[in-house]
Order: C-alpha cells, then sequence, then structure tokens
C-alpha cells in the first residue's frame, strides 16, 4: 500500500512529538486529511492535504541537523521574557527549527537543532537511552571520587526528586557528568547535592556527536555519516 501512516506523517511534520501524541489529535477529531476528519489507522497519500486545528502540515522537504557551540547567556527559546539574546539570533532561519532539548541559560555546548520531530522524540526521551555528557567545573574543584560514585548510584534533591548518573568520573577542576535523560539543570542540581556547586557548565557530546573544536557562537550541519550516526543513536541499528 502506497503512502504512509497518518502517525508518522504527522510526527515528521512535527505536528505531534510522538505516536501517542499523534493518536491523541487524531483521536480528538483535530486532523483532517482532505477536508475529511481522520481516523487512527489512515494512510497519507503523495498529494494529500493534512491539516492540524485547520492549519496546514507537511514534512520538511529536506531534513535539516546543526550543532550550535551555544555560549553563555543566551536562552534555549524563540522569544526571551528577561531581554537576553536567544540561540535563534545564531541560527539560519530554517522552517521548523527547533531544539533537540535545552540548555540553560548559564549553560554552554552542544545544542542539537533539526526540523525532524521524530528524531527530536527520539533523543530527548529517557527511555531511549541516548547519552549526554557534561563537562563541569566547581569553585571548590574536583570532588572525591566516592562523592562521584554517589551520583551514580543516586542521589535524592531538595525537591524530593531523585536523579542518578550513568557515569561521573573526576576532571581537573571539577567532573565529568554523563547521563541518559535531561531534567532542567539536573546535572546542577546533583553537584549541588554532594556539596560541589557548578560554576561553569559545558555540554560535549549528544550520543555520537561531539562538540570537538567548535567555536562558541558558531553552526554547523551535520554530515551525512553523522546524521546516519545519530539516526542508529535514535532508532535503533538498522536506522
Amino acid at each position: 500500500m502506497d503512502g504512509i501512516r497518518l502517525q508518522k506523517y504527522l510526527a515528521l511534520a512535527g505536528a505531534a512529538p510522538s505516536r501517542r501524541k499523534a493518536e491523541e489529535l487524531i483521536r480528538a477529531g483535530r486532523v483532517t486529511v482532505n477536508g475529511e476528519v481522520a481516523t487512527l489507522g489512515m494512510r497519507v497519500q503523495p498529494g494529500d492535504e493534512v491539516r492540524v486545528s485547520r492549519r496546514v502540515v507537511r514534512p520538511p522537504e529536506r531534513r535539516v541537523v546543526l550543532a550550535l557551540h551555544k555560549p553563555r547567556g543566551y536562552e534555549t527559546t524563540r522569544k526571551s521574557r528577561s531581554g537576553a539574546p536567544t540561540v535563534y539570533e545564531l541560527l539560519p532561519d530554517v522552517p521548523g527549527l527547533h531544539p533537540v532539548g535545552r540548555l540553560d541559560r548559564d549553560s554552554e555546548g552542544l545544542l542539537l537543532f533539526t526540523n525532524d520531530g521524530a528524531l527530536t522524540q527520539r533523543l530527548t526521551h529517557p527511555r531511549y537511552g541516548v547519552k549526554k555528557v557534561y563537562r563541569v567545573w566547581s569553585k571548590k574543584g574536583t570532588p572525591p571520587a566516592d562523592l562521584l560514585r554517589q551520583l551514580e548510584r543516586g542521589v535524592t534533591l531538595k525537591s524530593g526528586v531523585r536523579v542518578q548518573a550513568l557515569k561521573a568520573r573526576p576532571k581537573d577542576g571539577g567532573a565529568v557528568i554523563t547521563l541518559t535523560e535531561g531534567k532542567k539543570r539536573e546535572v546542577r542540581y546533583m553537584m549541588a547535592a554532594i556539596g560541589y556547586p557548578v560554576e561553569r557548565l559545558v555540554r560535549v557530546k549528544m550520543g555520537p556527536i561531539r562538540l570537538g573544536g567548535q567555536k562558541p557562537g558558531t553552526w554547523r550541519e551535520l554530515s551525512e555519516a553523522e546524521q546516519k550516526a545519530l539516526d542508529r543513536a535514535a532508532f535503533g541499528p538498522d536506522a
């Protein structure tokens, strides 16, 4: 049968971050195909018009994946409420371009952007275990190994939330922390929990993509080989 399943089409178009969310939109009657209210199981054929809440949606003609070296002081948002500069001031104008996760204003390093909603969902959902690596520095210096092992075993924050690093190892002036999730300011809270508050934080790797020597404030488009490696990390070895 030609065409693709409607749920996948909505994800590719960035209209829904997951198949479940796409199904919720369809069940709610918010999706139409060629003017008819869509139903679960429908397939989209070439030339079909798909709308979500009356707005036409379509997958990008070409997938774009960019790597930005986010400088400190920039917010991961389109419009800043505080008046701070935003990451979009550093990027080209690509329709549907959105961040794969976030870095807070005080953090630096690798931040991926894409117009592929399905890829974003896979890379950011903790269920799929895509690794994020952070280099951190603390005014108190390098934490002892036994405290970092506490992070690997898991610590409970003041909020009552329990967090756990996949790996934590000492590094001059701080540590290198590996996570498979990315709750807001999680690394900062973890380091504070062991008495070593973060002075500087740089994300140096996400999945197979490394920051390397890329200069702050610059972006680059991932190569075909890098995108294939990213797909394997997100969707499995057969991607």
